[in-house]
């Protein structure tokens, strides 16, 4: 993995703090709201275009990663999520469906970059990656339903189509690509170079989206300026709490080293350009739920790269 790509995080936030101050100090903030799901689509196509199904179908072989993994990302963590919404956020309903939203999500691309960087198994951490989004697309109305079905009315169908353009379109976009590919040579070698420079687009795409995002709440985040202190203790709670249960499970299955750095990340990691793509689409009446999901990504970067330099120090003392 390049340096460039290795700055990823470092992109990110940059992304983030440009978005804040466009949104803050330009009008951009309602044409950005408009292009955060087109850019999410595009970074989905390049993540589903670079994924190779033979090898992800021979990484699934590990049975055990793929069920631990399942178990913490959509049984326990959810509950967890919504303990800490009720817990910290009492008060408010929206920022609890926030919480949970950010929480049940995990991510489908930075999370592989900082595996990388702690010295974890890539290639085992990504092959989780295309069951994480279709359990996402199951699974968030489900959880909305068995948590709020009862406090606040949502439109289910609303729900159910933004996962649908956000998630189902890329995918068949870039499966209809590939099987294109099979057909011409032509396009196979338009789909090779594509490939070849998928981390740099997918990353782009990536930062376009978080820009976006940003700049569509920022005067929201300046509006709040105690929400970031509000949100940083149950992420804190959220991000130590599951790093010490990963680290335990993989050493009672006895999985080996980088396999746990890989099984840390994907259950750490939270999609919040998704969640936020969603939010802003089938809850427009309550602002605090994208609120929430905008300033997450504030916390959760910095979080993960302190994670991520521990967790290479501990595999560098080891070795």
């Amino acid at each position: 993995m390049n340096t460039f790509i290795k700055c990823q995080p470092l992109f990110i936030i940059l992304s983030a703090l440009m978005g804040l101050g466009l949104g803050y100090y330009t009008s951009i903030g309602h044409l950005a709201v408009t292009l955060i799901e087109p850019f999410l689509m595009m970074l989905l196509f390049f993540v589903f275009l670079s994924i190779d199904n033979r090898k992800l179908a021979a990484a699934f072989k590990n049975k055990k990663f793929a069920i631990t993994a399942t178990a913490i990302n959509f049984l326990w963590t959810p509950i967890f999520a919504y303990a800490l919404g009720l817990v910290f956020f009492h008060q408010s309903l929206a920022l609890q469906m926030g919480l949970l939203m950010l929480m049940v999500t995990p991510c489908t691309d930075w999370y592989i970059v900082f595996t990388s960087i702690s010295g974890g198994n890539v290639a085992l951490g990504a092959s989780i990656l295309p069951f994480n989004l279709l359990l996402q697309i199951l699974l968030l109305p489900v959880y909305l339903i068995i948590f709020f079905g009862n406090s606040v009315h949502f439109d289910i169908l609303s729900i159910l189509f933004s996962m649908i353009v956000v998630l189902i379109i890329p995918f068949a976009l870039s499966f209809g690509t590939k099987a294109a590919a099979k057909k011409s040579s032509a396009i196979n070698r338009c789909v090779n170079v594509l490939k070849s420079w998928g981390d740099h687009e997918q990353l782009l795409f990536l930062c376009l989206a978080i820009i976006c995002m940003f700049a569509s709440e920022s005067k929201q985040v300046f509006g709040h300026p105690l929400l970031f202190l509000q949100m940083l203790l149950p992420l804190i709670i959220f991000f130590a709490i599951n790093l010490l249960l990963v680290r335990f499970i993989g050493k009672k299955e006895r999985l080996p080293s980088a396999d746990i750095t890989a099984l840390n990340f994907t259950t750490l990691a939270r999609n919040s350009p998704l969640s936020l793509a969603i939010a802003v689409a089938a809850f427009p009446d309550m602002p605090l739920i994208s609120l929430a999901l905008v300033i997450g990504p504030l916390i959760e970067l910095p979080a993960l790269g302190i994670i991520s330099s521990i967790l290479k120090k501990a595999a560098s003392s080891q070795a």
